[in-house]
């Protein structure tokens, strides 16, 4: 009995040795004050976690020891091998799946009529199937700056002295003195603090929104937002609340509803953001931003304005909504454009304050990891904003374009026109019999109440025959294009035409001439 006793006494003697000596070198390890503290506190906090986490580390240090791979391949388990001819015969056997589904006959024959342009693009090109000019009224040229000589001969110069790359993203060698002078003149022209360029027009808008909306904060958005803007609020992963579209009232009912429901659960202030469009993309019509400046500064939200349609198309130098109905443009927190269709560029950009500027620089996305533009296309637009500021003519003659447009096609009762009259776009709907509700609908939902109910497949199909009915008439027009199942909401198909200032009176009205000729032939 007492030699067992000792036994014993030798043996605890050992261990408590050993785990001394292990306690020593364990404090002589760099951190290991750290790791203590932290197991100290989470063992006092909550005993159970010890348990779990000494059972997680065992678990990981098994795995780590044990090699599953060699020994499978050792027993040769899981794994079967095959002679030279098998494997021959196996590869050529193989059939890679296609990358996207075949193309349906519809979109096959889409894709054969779409026009083909012989030699430069303009407001006369050249096409191949008729080999005759044709009147362009499909390319979002409004002011005439994509065929501009002096901004050609600029962009060339600036290819000769930069190369046509960037090679790398803003923050890392692809910052040149011509983008910096680009933001210059983007915030000069809107009379903004500062400008921040991005690179694609697409990624401006959907990259901004979630450099500023977090989680828990709160969005109220037009329901007929186009899809960028649709991604960045998706990314955000924000709280999002809908309003009918360009409804101002249904605007302020939602404002007062989300106001309601904070009071009522009690709630923190949160940031606040509305988002809409100056110039909607999937309709043409024009938000009455007077009254949205009012609603966003009585109910305390900021204002991100989407002017991708607006900025160079519309206000007497072509400066978008805040010059047309004489804003100040720092009522606005964000005003983001698109240098691609306001300046026949590329890329957008996000004008307002300075500390909204450089906020984006360090936490935009698409800024911190996009190659910046290429040097000369960051030329080509800071030429573009000169001729606007120099010619307010060429927006004089897009204005008289479209009033002379409007007057022929307003004759046409077979359609509807949703676009504002002041709009460079006009949409041309097939005239339906649908009915909206007077009801308000669920902010919650981005569907509206009693939805304009209309076959897509069927109207697509017959505004096709439209476009390449005038096509052969020497008139080139084109379909609003829509990514057909991405969209929160399905848009109703559409003729889109695109005024230019390049044109004369004369050949707008000719064009139109011959698509009402058509119109009513077709839809009498």
């Amino acid at each position: 009995m007492a030699s067992a006793s000792s036994t014993l006494d030798t043996m605890v003697l050992s261990i408590a040795q050993s785990l001394s000596a292990v306690e020593r070198t364990f404090y002589k390890l760099p951190g290991s004050a750290i790791i203590e503290r932290y197991v100290r506190s989470s063992h006092q906090n909550d005993p159970g976690r010890t348990f779990l986490e000494l059972i997680i580390f065992f678990l990981v240090v098994r795995t780590l020891l044990q090699s599953r791979t060699r020994a499978d391949r050792n027993n040769g388990k899981n794994f079967i091998e095959f002679t030279d001819k098998e494997i021959d015969e196996l590869v050529e056997d193989w059939v890679p799946e296609p990358l996207s589904k075949p193309l349906d006959d519809v979109e096959a024959a889409e894709l054969a009529a779409i026009p083909v342009v012989a030699g430069h693009n303009g407001p006369h090109p050249t096409l191949v199937n008729t080999g005759k000019p044709a009147i362009n009224l499909a390319s979002l040229n409004f002011t005439g700056l994509a065929n501009n000589e002096h901004v050609k001969q600029r962009s060339l110069e600036a290819m000769r002295r930069y190369g046509v790359g960037s090679c790398g993203p803003t923050g890392f060698y692809g910052s040149f003195d011509a983008h910096l002078q680009c933001e210059s003149d983007i915030a000069e022209f809107l009379d903004t603090e500062g400008a921040i360029l991005y690179s694609q027009g697409f990624s401006t808008i959907s990259s901004a929104i979630p450099a500023f909306c977090k989680r828990g904060d709160i969005i109220v958005a037009d329901r007929a937002v186009t899809l960028a803007i649709q991604k960045g609020m998706e990314i955000s992963r924000s709280t999002i609340r809908w309003y009918d579209h360009n409804d101002l009232h249904s605007l302020e009912e939602v404002l007062q509803s989300v106001e309601k429901e904070r009071r009522k659960r009690k709630g923190p202030l949160t940031r606040r953001f509305i988002i809409t469009e100056g110039i909607f993309e999937r309709d043409g019509t024009m938000t009455d931003l007077p009254k949205l400046i009012e609603l966003k500064q009585k109910y305390k939200y900021r204002l991100i304005l989407d002017e991708s349609f607006s900025f160079g198309t519309v206000g007497r130098t072509g400066r978008g909504l805040t010059e047309l109905y004489n804003v100040k443009a720092s009522k606005v927190d964000m005003l983001v454009g698109s240098c691609a269709i306001g300046l026949c560029a590329s890329g957008g950009f996000c004008a307002g304050s300075r500390t909204v500027v450089e906020h984006q620089r360090i936490n935009s996305p698409a800024y911190v990891f996009s190659a910046s533009m290429p040097p000369l296309l960051a030329v080509s637009a800071s030429e573009g904003i000169n001729v606007l500021r120099d010619t307010p003519s060429l927006l004089t003659r897009l204005q008289e374009n479209v009033r002379a447009a409007r007057v022929l096609l307003d004759q046409v009762e077979c359609i509807s026109i949703p676009s504002h009259r002041a709009s460079p776009i006009i949409h041309l709907y097939l005239r339906n019999t649908s009915m909206s509700s007077s009801k308000p609908s669920n902010p919650s939902s981005p569907i509206p109440r009693d939805a304009p109910v209309f076959d897509i497949e069927k109207e697509e199909r017959l505004l096709q025959e439209v476009v390449e009915e005038a096509m052969a008439q020497g008139v080139m027009i084109t379909k609003a294009k829509r990514a057909r199942g991405l969209e929160i909401t399905e848009a109703q198909p559409s003729i889109r035409l695109a005024m230019s200032s390049a044109l004369s009176k004369a050949d707008t009205e000719k064009a139109v001439h011959v698509l009402v000729k058509i119109l009513k032939r077709k839809f009498r």
